[in-house]
């Protein structure tokens, strides 16, 4: 190894440590104000450093917008939260163009932008909004830009969607379809908090004076964690790890047979894209220089469980994708 690689490896190593400090600070603050959810708060930080956007599934009253709002402050991300209705229009998103008229009776359209130019949008009950509607946020997720009237109109830098999605209540909504899940990089299921973080709710959000979170980071910083967690290192073991995992999830090359049986159609390469970053980015919130197979088995449901579909016959008799996720990593040494 050279002096210049040794160097360079050291001040990478330096910058790792430092991000790792302050995302510890980061999620000491998110943890004063959100109660007995460490692995959302987990999977959602590593969502942010990978540059991604989170579906959050779970009943009302779980903190989910609490969430938003919290990661808005502590990251300093300009934040924005709309509810979606079968009545809302991409316009109402997007934005629109209006006709003014100046005082010299000239007339010019100007376009007003839509809650969507910020760098943290929530959009609460995705699946209430109207396909049309679902699809306009979608692109703009996945190309960082809305087009109005033939104008492309980049959106702020980091931006980031948490989308969320009610389990119970199903009359009345239009399910987002499986290849547009596939945009978000994590599905994350919120469950009820366990006795103790529920006694903590409890005393906490019910006194004269409720918790506040301070700031921690600011969108630059964000922008810089996003683009060193790309820099950390990963280990051939991980990346044949990850592909065999992914691979074994298509039924049309996988080995295992409730694959074959069970599964209508797997992970595309889009999910070893999203392990390989989120495997870095869990490294560095638990305090590691690169990622191990314990990071791969832990990101494994978040990130498959959107992007495998189950066959009619195999929701028939009862099996869910979470088993088949499970079996798939029993297989990783």
């Amino acid at each position: 190894m050279t002096y210049v690689a040794k160097a360079e490896n050291s001040a990478l190593i330096e910058q790792i440590d430092q991000l790792e400090a302050q995302i510890v600070a980061a999620r000491d603050a998110i943890a004063a104000i959100i109660y007995g959810q460490a692995t959302v708060v987990e999977e959602t930080l590593v969502t942010l450093l990978a540059g991604g956007h989170l579906l959050l599934i779970g009943v009302p009253g779980l903190g989910k917008t609490r969430l938003v709002e919290t990661l808005g402050t502590v990251f300093g991300l300009d934040e924005r939260r709309v509810q979606f209705t079968p009545d809302l229009m991409p316009a109402d998103i997007l934005g629109s163009e209006v006709l003014e008229e100046s005082e010299t009776g000239r007339r010019a359209f100007r376009f007003v932008r839509g809650p969507v130019f910020c760098q943290l949008l929530m959009a609460d009950e995705i699946n209430r909004a109207s396909p049309r509607t679902q699809s306009a946020l979608l692109q703009a997720m996945q190309e960082h830009r809305v087009s109005v009237a033939g104008v492309y109109h980049a959106l702020p830098r980091p931006f980031h969607v948490l989308a969320t999605q009610n389990p119970l209540e199903q009359e009345g909504t239009y399910p987002l379809p499986e290849a547009q899940l596939d945009r978000f990089f994590m599905q994350v299921d919120v469950d009820y908090p366990d006795l103790d973080a529920e006694r903590e709710i409890l005393i906490a959000t019910t006194g004269a004076s409720s918790p506040t979170c301070r700031r921690v980071m600011d969108p630059e910083r964000l922008l810089e964690a996003q683009r060193l967690i790309r820099h950390i290192p990963v280990g051939e073991s991980v990346v044949e790890a990850i592909l065999d995992l992914v691979r074994a999830g298509r039924p049309e090359t996988s080995p295992i047979e409730e694959v074959r049986r069970h599964v209508s159609w797997g992970p595309g390469p889009r999910a070893s894209q999203a392990l390989m970053l989120a495997a870095r980015a869990r490294a560095v919130v638990q305090g590691r220089l690169s990622p191990s197979l314990d990071d791969v088995i832990a990101l494994a449901q978040p990130i498959l469980r959107h992007r495998m579909a189950l066959s009619f016959s195999a929701r028939a008799e009862g099996v869910v994708i979470g088993d088949i996720i499970d079996l798939l990593c029993r297989r990783m040494p």
